[in-house]
């Protein structure tokens, strides 16, 4: 199969779109991460999330 005058122009475009889901996957996980470390450190400091106080109330 011939992949024509073109070919360049299709693999660096599939190329280029597989690179970019990669650093938004890779982008994802660090971002979860640091969230996850940043309720920490807050959890820790006595500061709660707000949807915990509201079911405390909810259950007074």
């Amino acid at each position: 199969m011939d992949p024509g005058p073109h070919a360049i122009y299709i693999v660096s475009s599939y190329l280029g779109a597989a690179l970019v889901v990669l650093f938004l996957i890779v982008w994802t996980m660090f971002n979860a991460h640091r969230q996850k470390s940043r309720l920490e450190q807050l959890e820790k400091l006595g500061i709660r999330r707000q949807s915990a106080l509201t079911s405390t109330r909810e259950e007074e």
